[in-house]
């Protein structure tokens, strides 16, 4: 009967690992085709600059808006394919446009929206800008004040009356938080991490606590991981899930609609691991393991949080060095995680909050329960406290499907894990992944 049943686990690990092998293939593989938000990001910054460049002291002008941002944003507005520029976009660039040749080329097509027509029409011809004279606000595209102050400019008006200091004064606190906030944080990261690496190296004999794992094997580890993570999660549950969220949620517009198909997408996922965690756990007493076999370890509270920014704190600076070594190495591997676009591209309250539920406590909770409180100490039972950390952040890394994120999230995992064993609880862990999807979040408000 023993027998039977590690036949029956073995065959159930051996398929589920096969077709994760399969599935992690094809994902990584179509990960090459999604686009990269790091251009759109980029574009978004410069687009800032232009904008924050009235309101920003001009010794600080170089070090925080780099030297032209208005050049940069035409170069940047140039190098999109004509295939992809977007009606602003390409308005912009005709506005920018100083050659009258160019920009009639830029404006020979028609814009679908209105207000921008109506703007092509004072470009192109001289003299229908004399009725600018009765309405020299161009209200229609007020609610887009860099395409209003640029046009306004264009058009011969006054600074004066073409820039909208107030919207500029805001675009510049935006900016300078949004590049003010990882370089603070790496420096203090940086500083920290000398600091431990000079603690630990003086004190040889500093020990950890012992990490407890439950009496799992490494086959109970990839049917949770194959067959609950990725097989059921990732691929069977949206199958049959998707279809019926895209009925229910049919009458809803963007982004609302794809933020709850993301949120419902991802709580679907998590119910094949949690059920299995749950049936591998069950029976196995833990009234004599302090904190049972996950080892959330709430309390102490503070202790938690502090080591929780201390570890985002360090693995801040290493994170951004490797992906700034990978993207000079190769370039824009492309692939970002489709949630960075959702959210770059929703202005809308509601989705939003929806979103930073899903990213900022949903998934780091259930990652860091899988990764790190069930994965890790049974790979560091089997394999030790260094190889446990680097196979679990691998792990965690390719379930990800992305091969441009996969380094920094190698990295991301390294700490994460390196934080379980250090501290020997789940919850800093949890707290530091949430902090770290909280401040990605952040900083996408901040540029979007």
């Amino acid at each position: 009967m023993r027998k039977a049943k590690t036949g029956w686990k073995w065959a159930v690990a051996l398929f589920s690992l096969l077709l994760t092998v399969l599935i992690w293939r094809q994902g990584l593989q179509d990960s090459f085709d999604r686009p990269s938000v790091a251009p759109k990001i980029s574009l978004m910054q410069t687009e800032m600059a232009v904008s924050a460049s009235s309101s920003v002291p001009e010794p600080l002008k170089d070090v925080f808006l780099g030297s032209e941002p208005q050049e940069k944003l035409y170069q940047s507005l140039k190098n999109i394919s004509s295939e992809q520029i977007e009606d602003r976009q390409r308005l912009l660039l005709a506005v920018l446009e100083e050659s009258e040749h160019e920009q009639n080329i830029f404006l020979k097509e028609d814009f679908k929206d209105k207000s921008f027509e109506k703007v092509r029409g004072y470009l192109l011809d001289r003299e229908k800008r004399k009725e600018l004279e009765k309405f020299p606000e161009l209200n229609e595209i007020k609610l887009d004040p860099l395409l209003y102050q640029l046009s306004c400019s264009r058009l011969g008006f006054s600074d004066e009356k073409c820039i909208n200091q107030t919207y500029n004064s805001r675009t510049a606190i935006r900016l300078l938080s949004a590049q003010l906030l990882p370089f603070i944080a790496s420096l203090l990261g940086s500083i920290l991490l000398i600091r431990y690496i000079l603690i630990f190296v003086r004190k040889k004999n500093t020990q950890w606590p012992e990490v407890i794992a439950p009496p799992l094997s490494i086959i109970d580890m990839i049917i949770l991981i194959s067959g609950g993570f990725v097989v059921i999660g990732e691929v069977v549950f949206p199958a049959l899930l998707i279809p019926i969220i895209d009925v229910l949620f049919n009458n809803l517009t963007s982004p609302l609609k794809e933020s709850l198909r993301v949120f419902i997408g991802y709580i679907s996922m998590t119910i094949a691991p949690l059920l299995i965690v749950r049936s591998q756990l069950m029976g196995i007493p833990s009234s004599e393991v302090d904190g049972g076999w996950i080892q959330w370890k709430i309390k102490p509270i503070r202790e938690g949080i502090f080591k929780s920014i201390s570890g985002w704190l360090m693995i801040m600076p290493l994170v951004l060095l490797i992906g700034w070594i990978m993207n000079e190495i190769l370039g824009d591997q492309g692939g970002s995680n489709p949630l960075l676009e959702l959210v770059l591209s929703s202005n809308q309250f509601l989705p939003l909050c929806i979103l930073l539920i899903t990213t900022v406590f949903l998934a780091p909770v259930f990652e860091e329960l899988v990764f790190r409180g069930v994965l890790l100490p049974v790979l560091v039972s089997k394999v030790g406290k260094i190889g446990g950390v680097l196979l679990s952040a691998l792990i965690f890394a390719l379930a990800h499907l992305s091969v441009g994120e996969l380094p920094p999230l190698f990295v991301l995992g390294i700490g994460l894990g390196l934080m379980r064993v250090s501290s020997g609880r789940l919850f800093p862990c949890a707290l530091m992944h949430s902090l770290w999807n909280g401040v990605t979040f952040a900083s996408l408000l901040l540029v979007a």
